[in-house]
């Protein structure tokens, strides 16, 4: 897609399908890596190190992709999740790097310790990725990724249940999309 953009070939088609929605993005650097394990998450995007020292404009992003992850105790690996449920989690990364994008050194240091930190911030940090998204008119994919998680017979009770405490349900990223098209309509209606 751009040359801003390093991305591995196993995964090409549903990032770029995932940054197609995200037009604001295609001359940001992001790095999509797998790495071996990551800490309560599949999937983990973040400035890299480097960017807290330079100027907003010239920030680097890394999404980090757990090359598998547990459910119920089995492992799967992340390149055989279904292609629109990869897309809404890529999607929902895209959602953290737009938030990041415009905030300052130090309020990207503070957003940091209290993502680690807080779970009050971990809500709000998770529920404007998701809103991100919406706003990007990635629902299908943000729904179902949710979907996928939360009928899935084999992923764990406390799994589901950080994913409904944290990000936001079905429900919710259908009201954020009949409020994005009564707002649409509206400026439409001005024009």
């Amino acid at each position: 897609m751009s040359k801003y953009h390093v991305i591995p070939n196993s995964i090409k088609d549903e990032v770029e399908t995932a940054l197609n929605y995200y037009p604001q993005l295609k001359k940001i650097p992001i790095e999509f890596k797998f790495k071996k394990n990551i800490k309560k998450s599949t999937m983990q995007a973040r400035p890299t190190f480097d960017s807290f020292f330079k100027l907003k404009r010239n920030r680097k992003f890394l999404i980090l992709i757990s090359e598998k992850f547990k459910i119920s105790d089995k492992e799967f690996s992340t390149r055989n999740i279904p292609k629109d449920i990869f897309i809404g989690w890529i999607g929902h990364e895209l959602g953290h790097i737009m938030d990041y994008q415009n905030r300052s050194k130090l309020n990207l240091i503070w957003f940091g310790l209290k993502y680690l930190f807080s779970d009050t911030h971990i809500i709000e940090a998770e529920r404007a990725a998701d809103s991100f998204a919406v706003k990007h008119k990635m629902e299908s994919y943000i729904i179902k990724t949710k979907n996928f998680i939360l009928n899935h017979a084999d992923i764990t009770e406390a799994y589901k249940n950080r994913i409904k405490r944290y990000y936001l349900s079905p429900e919710e990223i259908m009201v954020l999309v009949e409020d994005r098209n009564k707002l649409e309509e509206n400026l439409e209606n001005i024009k």
